[in-house]
């Protein structure tokens, strides 16, 4: 069962090894409220007048209150969260797809949230964690580029049980993640474009010291060593994630005296944009410029010509991590914190054989 929530991180504690903390009698004292009047700030109750809520939430806070899932007719609801960036992306979609399947197979209803951004003030505040707590959640799933350190500490300091899938940042250490072997797939793209042909071989890349980017940058400097072409660093571009960037570095790979004869971008998002600088130059894909892009989103085959790209299995990946969060729930640490997929590359219509060089981009055969 999938159900909507707010705004998002954590779920409850519920997990193994827990010690007892102060009881919501004590907290209630502490507030100056009542017992039934503190449960209902507990469990999310809207008919708490806004002070005596505050006063009740600094008292759970002042005393360490661990939030424990609430219970119906004796059992504890197996409840988790999956926080995503947006749900407006097809990648977002893949790994819904991917939680919620593994979810439904073990019995878990899952909750999912859009994270807040931060441009918006109230993302840096704890109101936010706190509304997972009280749905009862028993863990969270995060599809996140990465966490604030103040957020990493209220999930330690609550013993909430946590995956990250697929983040852009390197999680701290112990942070259980799922991730792609993105070194692999950039050795795969690499190959693919040098199998054809190509020694002019760019790469359009994501942000600077980001886990996945550099990855996919070794990956493709790898490839290019094994084969004995000599990389270049002026073919080596940080674009960030979006399109808009992506084109701008691929008008600065065109300007170079010894332009690319084929592009790796880091993304299927980033191919576009590559498409959409080469279109404004009146360069075909793949006759002037073969594309590689990496993801293989539902947009990659929409593309004209539709795009090679390299798979990133994102609906395993969460699916992946939700087994990891089950058994993270029920007490099991996962032997390793970081656990990688395998990606293949998908063929499609955007590469081909470099076209003779003899000729000036774009002139016709």
């Amino acid at each position: 069962m999938v159900r909507a929530g707010s705004a998002g991180s954590a779920g409850s504690a519920g997990s193994a090894g827990v010690t007892a903390g102060p009881t919501l009698a004590v907290v209630a004292r502490e507030a100056g409220v009542s017992v039934p009047t503190a449960s209902k700030v507990v469990n999310g109750r809207e008919d708490v007048a806004p002070e005596t809520r505050r006063r009740v939430t600094e008292a759970l806070d002042r005393l360490g209150y661990i939030r424990r899932p609430r219970f119906d007719g004796g059992r504890a609801p197996r409840l988790v969260d999956l926080v995503v960036r947006s749900l407006e992306t097809s990648g977002a979609g893949s790994v819904l797809h991917g939680a919620e399947d593994a979810a439904h197979d073990a019995g878990l209803e899952l909750v999912v949230s859009a994270a807040l951004t931060r441009d918006r003030p109230e993302a840096s505040g704890r109101g936010w964690l706190d509304k997972l707590v009280l749905r009862g959640s028993w863990g969270v799933l995060f599809h996140l580029a990465e966490l604030s350190d103040p957020q990493y500490a209220w999930l330690r300091q609550h013993r909430i049980p946590f995956v990250m899938i697929d983040p852009v940042l390197e999680p701290p250490a112990g942070v259980v993640s799922v991730g792609a072997a993105n070194w692999q797939g950039g050795v795969t793209a690499t190959e693919h474009l040098l199998a054809l042909g190509h020694e002019r071989v760019a790469v359009v890349a994501g942000h600077r010291h980001s886990l996945c980017a550099d990855a996919r940058i070794a990956g493709y400097r790898s490839a290019l060593a094994a084969a004995g072409v000599r990389h270049r660093p002026e073919y080596v571009r940080h674009a960030g994630a979006g399109e808009s960037a992506a084109g701008r570095r691929m008008r600065e790979l065109l300007e170079l005296p010894e332009p690319p004869t084929a592009v790796f971008a880091g993304s299927d998002r980033m191919a576009l944009g590559v498409y959409e600088a080469l279109a404004e130059r009146k360069l075909r894909v793949p006759d002037d410029m073969s594309v590689v892009g990496f993801g293989d989103l539902p947009e990659a085959r929409w593309l004209t010509p539709a795009l090679t790209t390299v798979r990133q299995p994102l609906s395993e990946m969460a699916a992946t991590a939700l087994r990891l969060l089950l058994r993270m729930m029920d007490g099991h640490r996962p032997e390793s914190t970081r656990t990688e997929l395998s990606t293949r590359l998908v063929a499609r219509a955007s590469t081909a054989p470099p076209r003779d060089v003899s000729r000036p981009p774009g002139e016709v055969r």
